[in-house]
């Protein structure tokens, strides 16, 4: 059934992939335990946990930086300061300011200081996400990495996830605002978008409020060709979403740089995991190649059995 597939994974530095449908594998590739490097995948992860802590009464989405407290190294114009926290989960922060643990692209679409009010402007910006763990850790008192274990990790059975080595944060010399990268296994991964395909519930226990992934995981800003953008998630607009592929509506995905992806696709009950060994040099699927491998799945699925 998954030829196709198989051959062209083949062909690229695919280094694992996981299919579910239904929460049963349907599809396994390569190592499921190793666990990678998820890039920008984290920051999914962190809107998942800001959901838990909004229901919680611990986070208020309309607090601003400035009644935060929350400034920079090059200090934040009066403006920058009434962005709310809303804003920095929606990356609409309209906050300019050099960021740490950056891509070339990343830097490459960023707009010039004070250029954008905040909530005028969508741009994927890490310094939204980094100072979003700033005012996580600062609202809850909790580190992120042991947090996402005992919050989301342990609830929902992730097997290879280790907090205290599959999590640290990562400072620079550009922000105050540390990024805060994860390390998870394919099949602990695979877990995570499950756990949003039904809608928050594991067993019967609501780990995430079904409220908050619905919301998270909504079209609010358009992104171009990369469809468009939530709480931090990336999500479909009209098939868009990856080139030379068109996902069923209501799609959406958590993505890393270098080909990392966690992609739920409430449409066919499925949850896809795609992975990239991103600690060896230059090693990538690009986003062109990410496109054919999804359209070969989808191919593969109408084929008659």
């Amino acid at each position: 059934m998954f030829t196709r597939l198989t051959t062209y994974l083949n062909t690229i530095n695919t280094e694992a992939m996981l299919v579910l449908q239904h929460g049963k594998p349907l599809f396994c590739y390569g190592n499921l335990t190793q666990r990678y490097q998820c890039h920008s995948m984290r920051k999914s992860f962190l809107s998942a946990m800001t959901g838990q802590a909004v229901a919680e009464g611990r986070i208020d989405l309309s607090l601003t930086l400035a009644d935060l407290g929350i400034d920079d190294r090059q200090p934040l114009s009066a403006v920058e300061k009434t962005a709310t926290l809303y804003e920095l989960l929606t990356a609409r922060s309209g906050i300019y300011h050099p960021a740490n643990y950056e891509t070339a692209w990343m830097k490459r679409i960023k707009p010039a200081r004070n250029s954008h009010a905040p909530g005028e402007n969508w741009c994927y910006n890490n310094w939204d996400f980094n100072a979003l763990g700033t005012a996580w850790r600062q609202l809850t008192g909790e580190d992120i990495h042991p947090a996402f274990g005992r919050r989301i990790a342990q609830p929902i059975g992730m097997e290879d996830f280790r907090p205290d080595e599959d999590g640290w944060y990562e400072p620079g010399e550009f922000s105050d605002h540390p990024a805060y990268p994860f390390r998870l296994s394919t099949r602990d991964l695979a877990r995570f978008g499950q756990l949003f395909l039904q809608k928050g519930d594991w067993n019967g226990q609501s780990v995430i409020p079904a409220a908050w992934v619905q919301t998270s995981t909504l079209p609010i800003s358009h992104a171009g060709d990369r469809g468009a953008y939530g709480y931090m998630w990336w999500v479909s607009r009209d098939g868009v979403a990856w080139p030379e592929v068109v996902l069923p509506t209501g799609s959406y995905a958590a993505r890393g740089a270098g080909g990392h992806i966690c992609l739920v696709i409430p449409a066919l009950q499925m949850t896809v995991v795609h992975r990239v060994n991103t600690d060896l040099p230059a090693r990538e699927v690009n986003r062109f190649q990410i496109g054919k491998l999804l359209q070969h799945l989808l191919n593969c699925l109408e084929e008659p059995q």
